[in-house]
């Protein structure tokens, strides 16, 4: 199936993937869940993005520039996954990560779980079809990520249960939203704003990394 993808998408990853100093070898596996994506995205409407060049760029590029953020090992839960965005490209590029991706929408959840199969991801990474706030795993993942899914507090009150006392939100943002950073929910502070630097892309991207207290107590769907 990836070699049905243009000859330029391959040309603008091994590009991307140099830059952001990854192993070429991911060139092949990330293709092959791009031509999922384009496959899919016919019927499901995976995403508004439609050129896979640009969805070089604007999905998979943007997704892993944020693998130097995310610790080796690590237990990370993707809510809002849509097409797997970036759970999946940070899966294939870290072979140690855990990763449960959760989403509500059932067309894109079984993607989602056929993207898993084929790329023979299981049982490393694992599909939850339902709400961030219904996941009954509290504390149980070091890291929680999401692009474009809403304020830093209206993911904390989604999914900040999830995480372990010293866990970190990485929430990928375009500008940096101060006034989200000044609105934090007691129970968290910041730990940094990283400017990203996406290959191919001039728009400005910064990963709001939002550690959770070690003695927040907090439930599932609350913010203090």
């Amino acid at each position: 199936m990836a070699d049905a993808l243009p000859a330029a998408v391959t040309s603008r990853l091994d590009a991307g993937l140099a830059t952001l100093g990854l192993d070429p070898a991911l060139s092949a596996p990330l293709r092959a869940y791009l031509a999922l994506i384009v496959q899919w995205n016919r019927a499901y409407n995976l995403t508004a993005v439609r050129d896979p060049e640009q969805m070089v760029t604007l999905h998979l590029l943007d997704s892993l520039a944020i693998v130097p953020f995310v610790p080796a090992g690590a237990r990370l839960v993707d809510i809002g996954s849509g097409a797997g965005l970036p759970g999946i490209p940070l899966a294939l590029a870290l072979p140690s990560l855990e990763v449960t991706l959760v989403e509500t929408v059932g067309k894109k959840a079984r993607f989602l779980r056929e993207a898993v199969r084929l790329l023979d991801l299981a049982p490393r990474v694992r599909v939850l079809e339902c709400r961030g706030e219904q996941v009954e795993e509290p504390a149980a993942h070091d890291c929680l990520v999401a692009r474009a899914l809403g304020t830093l507090a209206m993911l904390l009150a989604t999914g900040g249960h999830l995480l372990r006392p010293g866990g970190r939100l990485l929430a990928m943002k375009g500008q940096v939203p101060h006034e989200e950073i000044a609105a934090l929910p007691a129970g968290w502070r910041l730990h940094g704003v990283v400017p990203l630097a996406v290959p191919g892309l001039d728009a400005g991207r910064h990963l709001v990394i939002v550690e959770r207290a070690q003695d927040s107590g907090l439930e599932p769907g609350l913010v203090a």
